[in-house]
Parts: structure tokens; C-alpha cells; sequence
């Protein structure tokens, strides 16, 4: 196994910088994805971590071994990575064992040897039973697990892979995200994840590095990631949430066209007076017809816009009294209410987010949830 670091690094295509000055450290051991929209540099990155593509600036090291900087560039045969991309890129006249076989075949491992490793790679893969059979006899779904008995086989310290789950169905993305996760808990292989797929980054990291415009917005936890966001494209682009601009208040509330939301959590740096955005997630804010529930803090009465009954939940949208604001709100597939309906809302503090206001990112991001969304 090793670890991985991104020092200061750059690459930049014509007046372009494609990857922006990104630093990140990577644990031996570690699951780590680079998620955003397309043109976010997530690709440019992983291409030269696997020595595809050179640097700018910065530097690339693997155990604090230079592997890459803008005078040297060490290429990626001798760098022990591999690498699965979208396509499966497997040979349709091999079998499947062949398939697994090939890398090791070019490193003259011996014949006992290489039926060992390739055995055991197939079963971890769960496709030890399928040894005899070609890609056409395969699923999407079994072909993209021989791609990874294939990189795993020849035992690399690190498995880079470029959104290789982007040409199966959603119920097979689904169950490879699951399986993905497992086959890294078996084998412990430093992995670098580069997907826009939120699903993914969320059920196969340890860490998720959000990348936009070419640099890094946040890095951590999922959890972190979901709950705690630091910048408004994080709070826009994971999952989904409600992010209201207004101005930071001395108190902690957030003025919004003159109605006040309190917020018990923000980012560093955020300071009253500033723009902000407050950010609060659907299924936090309370909905009530109850009278009552408009005198609690941080409670406001509004109108029911539209409901969608989608089984396990219902999806509302609803606009404040007196305002043009609307939210998106889920409730339980109990809790009822039509449309015009008078109903109260209330914002728990703590799962109300302040963070900083940039001043291009609702309408391309706009653009770039629609595009994703077209894709899937």
C-alpha cells in the first residue's frame, strides 16, 4: 500500500487552469474520491497521478517518492497503479481468466504463480465460477468486475479509477457502489475515485475531495461532507438543500428579505455583515398545520405550493408568507397536507448552515445539476 501526495498541483490548457494549485494527502490504505461536475479537473488529476499527463506545477509523491513535477514525469508502467476507466476494455476473444491473466503474463510471473493470483483475484470478485467464459457470456456488471480482478491481480499500491461505473444501468451502479466498497475492505488498496455520481462518493469513501473550476472546495468525511459544508457550491451540489442568500446578523441570524432565520453552525470566517448563504436540508425542517407552532423560534407560516406522494416520503414545496421565498421540504408519507394549504415551518438552529455567498455559482451550477441529471 502507500500514500499519496498533491502538492501545489497545476495543469493548465491554454488561458485554462484545468487543476488550480490543489494540495491533498492521501493514507495508506485510503479510499478517497474526487467528485464534482464535468470540467471540475477531477480527471485531468487522476491522469497525472497515473503519469499520464504532466504537470505544470507542483509535485506528486508516492511514499515521499517523486513520481511527478514539471521537469520529471516518471511514466506510468513503472509506477505500480493501475487503472480502471469507463469502458471495460477487455479483450472480447479471451476468457475471463485470460483476461486477468494478461497483466501478469507481460510481467513473467511462472504458470503456478499466475493461476494463484489470478484464482484468487476472480474470487474476490466473486466470479471464480465464470474463469471459462467469454465477455459476451458476461453482464455489464460481471464484465466491469473482471476490469477489476484484472487490476488487482497484479498487486499494485495504488488502483486509480475513472468513473467506472458510468456505463451500467442504475439498479447494477447501485450494487457495484456496495461491491466496490467490500472489494477495498478485502484487499486495503490505496484508491483515488474520480465519479460525479454523489451515491457513489458517498457509499464507496473514506474521504470525498469536492472539486469545482479546478480547485478543491472541501475534503472530508461523508458525513462531514453532507452535514457540515463549507463553501455554497458544496451546499448546492451534495444532495439536496435548501441555500437562502442573506445577510449575517451580530445575533446569528440570517436576514433574509427582512425574515429571520437563526443558525447555530458556519463556516470559519464568516462574519456579521457578510453575504451569506444559509443552508438548511429538506428533511430538517419541520412542517405542522398546528396554529401554535408559528410562535416557536425560528417558525414562519406558509402556503403549500405543490406535494408529491413518492412512497416512502412526500416531497413539498412551499412559500413563506409575505415573501418569494420558496423551499423544498420531505416529510414522512403520513404527514399530508394539500396544496394551498396553511401550514407553519420550523428551522431547528443547529440544522441551519451559514457559509460564504459566491456570486457565480447558483446559475452554473444550475446548468450542471441539469446535465448531471440528464445523464442519469
Amino acid at each position: 500500500m502507500a500514500t499519496i501526495t498533491l502538492d501545489n498541483l497545476t495543469k493548465v490548457y491554454g488561458t485554462h487552469a484545468a487543476v488550480n494549485h490543489i494540495s491533498l494527502d492521501v493514507k495508506d490504505g485510503e479510499f478517497i474520491s474526487l467528485l464534482g461536475p464535468s470540467g471540475c479537473g477531477k480527471t485531468t488529476t487522476l491522469r497525472m497521478l497515473a503519469g499520464f499527463i504532466t504537470p505544470d506545477d507542483g509535485r506528486i509523491l508516492v511514499d515521499d517518492k517523486l513520481m511527478s513535477s514539471s521537469q520529471k514525469t516518471i511514466p506510468p508502467e513503472k509506477r505500480n497503479m493501475s487503472m480502471i476507466f469507463q469502458s471495460y476494455a477487455i479483450w472480447p476473444h479471451k476468457t475471463v481468466f485470460e483476461n486477468v491473466a494478461f497483466g501478469l503474463q507481460l510481467r513473467k510471473v511462472s504458470k503456478e504463480d499466475l493461476r494463484r493470483r489470478v484464482t484468487r483475484a476472480l474470487d474476490v470478485v466473486k466470479l471464480g465460477k465464470m474463469a471459462d467464459r467469454y465477455p459476451s457470456q458476461l453482464s455489464g456488471g460481471q464484465q466491469q468486475r473482471v476490469s477489476l480482478a484484472r487490476a488487482v491481480v497484479i498487486e499494485p499500491e495504488i488502483l486509480l479509477m475513472d468513473e467506472p461505473l458510468s456505463n451500467l444501468d442504475a439498479s447494477l451502479r447501485e450494487e457495484m457502489r456496495v461491491e466496490l466498497r467490500r472489494l477495498h475492505d478485502e484487499i486495503g488498496i490505496t484508491t483515488v475515485y474520480a465519479t460525479h455520481d454523489q451515491g457513489e462518493a458517498l457509499v464507496t469513501s473514506d474521504r470525498i475531495v469536492v472539486m469545482y473550476d479546478g480547485s478543491i472546495q472541501q475534503a472530508g468525511t461523508p458525513e462531514e461532507i453532507y452535514e457540515r459544508p463549507t463553501t455554497e457550491f458544496v451546499a448546492r451540489f451534495i444532495g439536496r438543500c435548501n441555500t437562502l442568500p442573506g445577510t449575517l446578523l451580530a445575533s446569528g441570524q440570517v436576514d433574509i428579505s427582512g425574515i429571520l432565520i437563526a443558525a447555530n453552525s458556519r463556516t470559519e470566517g464568516v462574519s456579521p455583515g457578510h453575504e451569506v448563504i444559509l443552508s438548511v436540508r429538506p428533511h430538517s425542517i419541520v412542517l405542522d398545520s398546528d396554529e401554535a407552532r408559528g410562535q416557536y423560534p425560528n417558525s414562519f407560516k406558509a402556503e403549500v405550493q405543490s406535494q408529491v406522494y413518492l412512497g416512502e416520503y412526500r416531497d413539498y414545496i412551499v412559500k413563506l408568507d409575505n415573501s418569494d421565498i420558496e423551499l423544498t421540504i420531505i416529510t414522512p408519507p403520513t404527514i399530508h397536507h394539500a396544496v394551498g394549504d396553511q401550514v407553519y415551518l420550523t428551522f431547528p438552529p443547529e440544522a441551519c448552515r451559514v457559509v460564504p455567498r459566491s456570486s457565480r455559482i447558483k446559475s452554473e451550477l444550475a446548468d450542471m445539476v441539469t446535465a448531471i441529471t440528464s445523464e442519469v
